[in-house]
Formats: C-alpha cells, structure tokens, sequence
C-alpha cells in the first residue's frame, strides 16, 4: 500500500514500477470495458513480473476480465458488493469520515483519501487538506492511502496525518523519489 501509482500508458507504468511503486493502477478515463481489457495485458504481466498488485480503475467488469488484483471504486461508482463476491481486493475513494466509515464496513481493503491538496485530475472538488486525512485515518483500521496533489516533497506530512501510503497520477514518473519519502517517514513514525 505505501505507493499506488495511478497510470494511462506503458512507458509511465514501466517507471513507476522501476521506481518501486507497489500498486499500480491503471486508469483509462472514457475507455469502455473492452478497451481496457483489451490494452490491459502488458500492464498486468508488468505487474506479475516484479511481485506487485495490479488494479484496475473505476471498471469492476475489466479488472475480473483481467484476473487483476482488485479495483479501485469512486463514490459514484458501483459494484464493490460484486467485487467483494468476486474476491478482489476493493479500494474505495472517500473524501469525509463518513465516507471512509462507509467503506470500512462495506468490507474495502483500502480507502483512497482525498483530495488532500489541490490536483488537476480533480477539478471542483474541495480539498480535505491534512485535518481531514488524518480525521479519517483516525476514524477506520484499514489503509488509508493519501491522494490529491502529493508529490515528494508533502509525502512525509501525508505519512505524518496517519496515511500508511500515497496514491499519485502526474507523480508516477517520479517513483522512486517517493517510495523513499514514503519508507523514510514510514520508518520515522
């Protein structure tokens, strides 16, 4: 759980996991489910390659089409019963207590927390800051994984607040600088 990186191409998959991601997601918004399954592959065999889960975003049909390792579920998505028949790991987003809460007792294996800051994949959407990570670390047992504008210089301060990894998009390719922070601060806590 310490570093998901969310990724829509191969070259930026292949770094992050040089890098030492130890999720990684792929995410390819407006794709339908057989384009997903169908430009799935690679990313898959990357991930069995070096030991490390692989989940699908947002589309619960593509990640059991893929045999991926799970899915990771936004609040306006649905099938997380389907996927937690179906024996995979589930990742929900939240962005309140109350959300996180609802995802713990929904059975997730993770909550996605965020945004933490501001970030250009998530337009109009009110950052829940450091206070509102940590309240919801606070609030569930599972892992929380921080997203929203984390980059290597914040991770520590994520890590700080509770969160037991971060989640990135533009920061993928910068992998390896933020499983450091994030094993560092891990270790200092």
């Amino acid at each position: 759980m310490r570093l998901h990186a969310i990724v829509s191409d191969l070259d930026t998959a292949r770094l992050a996991v040089d890098g030492g991601a130890t999720v990684l997601q792929l995410r390819l918004k407006g794709a339908s489910t057989d384009e997903v399954v169908a430009q799935g592959p690679p990313y898959l065999d990357l991930c069995r390659a070096a030991g490390i889960a692989f989940v699908v975003n947002d589309d619960l049909d593509a990640a059991l089409r893929l045999e991926a390792d799970g899915v990771h579920l936004g609040n306006e998505d649905e099938g997380a019963e389907d996927a937690l028949a179906a024996g995979v790991l589930v990742g929900l987003s939240a962005a309140t207590v109350e959300e996180a809460s609802e995802a713990q007792r929904a059975g997730a294996g993770y909550v996605g927390a965020g945004p933490v800051w501001e970030t250009p994949t998530k337009r109009n959407v009110a950052p829940i800051g450091l206070a509102g990570l940590s309240a919801i670390t606070e609030a569930i047992t599972i892992p929380v994984v921080a997203i929203g504008g984390v980059d290597a210089g914040n991770v520590a301060e994520c890590i700080a607040a509770g969160a037991d990894g971060v989640a990135v998009v533009r920061a993928s390719t910068e992998a390896r600088a933020l499983r450091e922070a994030v094993d560092a601060a891990l270790a200092a806590r």
